[in-house]
């Protein structure tokens, strides 16, 4: 009870703060309600940590506190990142950043409030005039020869949330040190260091010469045009489920050559309370319900939509009895490596220098592609920066040919450092193409690279753990993990234990190795002797930890063997949930 009373106090200190006329009256009722409402419980939750850049940057729940988003939390954050922009390039007279937001509730003025601030410090600003996918965002920063940039959005998350990506001169989302260097600058600041009154005259509205751009480098994505010219009229129906994409994917697509493309027109008003879907996220199927109904209706080849800032893709297509199918992240980025792999390979386009990338938590499939083909493929830690890293320290050497992680992000081409549902969109409408050429469907081919390249069935478990309390359960829960490792999964023996924390791996005979990474890193991995692969992570953008679990079978020799395989597999994700007590 103490700890909770000393946890009062210091909350209602820094709330106190809150009170001074620096903030706007709104504001100060809010935080004054809170203050004399008997219950601490949503004093402590807005005020018992500031909001701090995780693997995406800056993202909470809009509303008043220092965990909160509000202008007053983006402002801060705004003033310490051109502190640390003005330290970082030293007697530099033009540095200068991208701006841009989605189309969440409060994302222009959220905006606008950086471009404002950036620009009184000096710094000259590009702000886009609407909002934009993240990926022209990350081609921007690039293309403008930018040293930083902001894109305000919360990408896949509820209505009630939104958030802050830092982005570097690369497109990339800000790395180490750049990330503790920012955050080290934020911390100082306090809200009468902020310098709200902008400088007009060094903030330029970017759009449409921007949109072209990127709209040609896309292109840059595609493997074959032959087969889109033979398969121009694809039926295809897509959603933006309400944000980003709405404008830019259709016309990608039609630049690409196909010339039948449907849009879902409920979700293509653009609305930051996302009516339509319960939440805007790709990986839930209810969001995707909309679109197969249109797709039922035009009789469609594939569905396709992108989350509201446009990173992320979902895919729908028809299984081997005509019924609708949704095609998860682990799959579409497996289905993307195998098309890029194979027909470069074939067109005489794939050079022995190339490589590909994915995460840790993403199905190795690929990697079993990858080996087979002779294409180096690297792993890397969860968050698309470090896939953009790869690409950065082979820039010139080597050229990258595609990457992406099982939350639904995939990047075909190397113009943009973040993930880029315009241009995947686009070439899995080259893919669905390549196939009908094929006289097959999308689901065919993955039943062909299941059974070329071994069956696998991915499920993450999220185990949400909201405010204080749930953030001390996540670390006790990873605490105890490291003390007293599982030794099998659901029957399986565990064969191989990697802690990204201590950088160590040990096998079953109890030989430790290093293990060679950039940075460390708060994962855990468990590897079975049958293929079996679970991953653990806290969320470093959301309250929850996160079980990713593959299972693994060899067994599947035709389109018939699938739901035996997944029957199977299902089971064996249950008894390994119950292995960990999830």
């Amino acid at each position: 009870m103490g700890n909770n009373v000393e946890l009062i106090a210091q909350c209602e200190a820094k709330a106190q703060a809150w009170l001074s006329p620096a903030f706007d009256e709104e504001t100060r009722n809010a935080v004054q309600a809170m203050l004399d409402n008997e219950d601490k419980t949503a004093l402590i939750d807005a005020f018992y940590q500031n909001l701090e850049f995780g693997t995406g940057g800056l993202r909470g729940i809009m509303g008043v506190g220092t965990n909160r988003m509000n202008k007053y939390i983006v402002g801060m954050a705004t003033q310490g990142f051109a502190n640390y922009l003005l330290k970082a390039f030293p007697g530099k007279n033009d540095i200068a950043v991208v701006v841009g937001h989605d189309c969440r509730n409060n994302g222009r003025m959220f905006a606008e409030t950086v471009a404002d601030i950036f620009s009184a410090n000096g710094i000259k600003v590009y702000l886009f005039e609407g909002l934009r996918p993240t990926p022209e965002i990350s081609f921007a920063i690039r293309q403008l020869h930018c040293q930083a940039g902001v894109n305000v959005t919360a990408s896949h998350n509820p209505r009630e949330y939104n958030g802050y990506k830092a982005y570097w001169e690369d497109g990339a989302q800000v790395l180490a040190p750049h990330d503790k260097g920012i955050i080290d600058e934020v911390n100082k600041v306090t809200i009468d260091d902020v310098k709200f009154e902008g400088n007009k005259d060094i903030i330029e509205i970017i759009g449409g010469e921007m949109d072209y751009d990127y709209l040609c480098a896309v292109k840059e994505a595609m493997v074959d045009q032959d087969v889109i010219n033979r398969q121009k009229d694809l039926n295809i129906v897509y959603s933006p489920m309400h944000g980003t994409g709405r404008v830019i994917v259709p016309l990608c697509l039609r630049s690409w050559g196909f010339q039948n493309i449907h849009v879902v027109p409920e979700q293509m008003v653009v609305d930051g309370d996302f009516p339509t879907v319960v939440s805007p996220n790709p990986e839930n199927a209810e969001a995707m319900t909309l679109g197969m109904k249109l797709g039922t209706r035009l009789n469609a080849d594939l569905v396709i939509a992108s989350d509201p800032d446009a990173d992320r893709l979902a895919i729908v297509c028809r299984d081997d009895k005509g019924e609708w199918i949704i095609i998860n992240g682990n799959q579409t980025c497996m289905m993307l490596s195998y098309y890029i792999i194979e027909n470069s390979k074939k067109l005489g386009k794939l050079n022995p220098s190339d490589f590909m990338v994915k995460t840790i938590v993403t199905t190795e499939v690929i990697a079993e592609i990858a080996k087979r083909n002779n294409v180096e493929l690297r792993d890397c830690y969860t968050g698309f920066k470090w896939i953009a890293r790869e690409i950065a320290i082979s820039e010139g050497k080597q050229k990258y040919i595609g990457g992406g992680e099982e939350s639904f992000g995939y990047l075909p081409y190397d113009k943009v450092r973040d993930k880029d549902a315009p241009a995947s969109i686009c070439l899995i409408c080259e893919i669905a193409a390549w196939a009908k050429d094929n006289g097959r469907t999308l689901y065919d081919l993955l039943m062909d690279i299941y059974k070329e390249y071994g069956f696998s069935k991915e499920f993450t478990v999220n185990v949400v753990k909201p405010g204080k309390t749930g953030a001390d359960e996540i670390k006790q829960m990873m605490a105890d993990f490291r003390a007293n490792p599982p030794k099998e999964l659901g029957g399986s023996e565990i064969t191989l234990w990697k802690d990204y924390q201590s950088l160590e791996a040990t096998d079953e005979n109890g030989n430790v190795t290093k293990i060679d990474m950039p940075t460390t890193s708060n994962v855990l991995q468990w590897f079975c002797n049958d293929g079996t692969k679970v991953s653990v992570r806290p969320s470093g953008t959301e309250p929850k930890i996160k079980f990713y679990i593959e299972v693994k079978d060899n067994t599947m020799k035709c389109a018939g063997c699938y739901e035996r395989c997944c029957k199977a597999a299902e089971e064996k994700i249950e008894a390994i949930k119950k292995s960990l007590s999830l």
